[in-house]
């Protein structure tokens, strides 16, 4: 129990730190790690944490890693994951704290942010491709998609009221 523990604290620590911009940055990483690395899930599986994920309050990243540690180890699992997850950003603000507010102004450090906003924007259309793949298995799961994508565009609604629509669209479309 311990090595998977370890695995799950490292693999999550990996995922933390070597992703900037936020949740959505990490699924193709979180994603390497927990189904290529690992196997710990199948994509349909991992897909269907993302979704719970995004749905949870909280970051997408802490609730992912929480849902996955705990499908892989239990209670122990999802506080590892979850540890793992936010301890390279919790590092780096305690270490780097003082000199952040004074570096952030300079023109060099607004440069390398607009280069990683630009990277991250790639990350996520990345992440939305890949899960796009196994989310999109039919003409029913494809009009959901081009309806929901569709009412994002048009509107400037809540993405939990879409959340939603896309539930009872699934209920209807899918009956049991």
């Amino acid at each position: 129990m311990e090595v998977i523990l370890l695995s799950l604290y490292w693999s999550f620590f990996k995922v933390g730190f070597f992703t900037i911009g936020g949740g959505y940055a990490m699924i193709p990483l979180m994603e390497a790690e927990v189904i290529k690395t690992h196997g710990w899930l199948t994509s349909s599986e991992f897909l269907d944490i993302i979704a719970v994920a995004e749905m949870t309050p909280g970051p997408i990243s802490i609730n992912a890693a929480t849902f996955i540690g705990y499908t892989t180890a239990g209670l122990a699992g999802s506080l590892i994951a979850s540890l793992g997850v936010i301890s390279p950003s919790l590092i780096l603000l305690l270490l780097l704290s003082r000199f952040l507010t004074g570096l952030i102004q300079t023109p060099g450090a607004k440069n390398f942010l607009m280069g990683l906003r630009s990277a991250l924007i790639a990350l996520i259309l990345l992440a939305s491709f890949t899960l796009g793949q196994t989310a999109i298995t039919d003409y029913s799961t494809a009009l959901i998609f081009a309806l929901i994508l569709a009412g994002g565009l048009a509107t400037k609604f809540n993405p939990l009221y879409f959340i939603a629509a896309g539930a009872v669209l699934g209920l209807l479309l899918f009956p049991y």
